[in-house]
């Protein structure tokens, strides 16, 4: 809180879940790789494949949280909300491990 009621400009609550990246040998096993991620729920899960032919599977979940909590310096929410956003934040921690 004291560090809010210093801020100047924009400050946003962030969360940003699990990630995990494989470099993948074939693109047969970043699919399967991928079809375990999503079955599992991790629905953010992705495939890219970079120029060189580099096969890379993303497997990330869906437990993004990002919050504005003030704008140009003026604090846009409650104490009791940022104590809740905690709170929800650290169970999407709990989630992740």
């Amino acid at each position: 809180m004291t560090a809010l009621e210093k801020a100047t400009g924009d400050v946003v609550f962030k969360f940003e879940p699990f990630v995990l990246h494989v470099l993948c040998q074939e693109l047969q096993d970043a699919q399967l790789l991928h079809s375990v991620a999503v079955k599992s729920g991790f629905r953010n899960s992705g495939i890219t494949v970079g120029r060189g032919g580099k096969i890379m599977m993303a497997v990330r979940s869906t437990h993004c949280l990002e919050v504005p909590l003030s704008q140009k310096g003026k604090l846009m929410v409650s104490k009791e909300y940022i104590e809740f956003l905690i709170h929800v934040a650290n169970r999407k921690m709990e989630e992740n491990i």
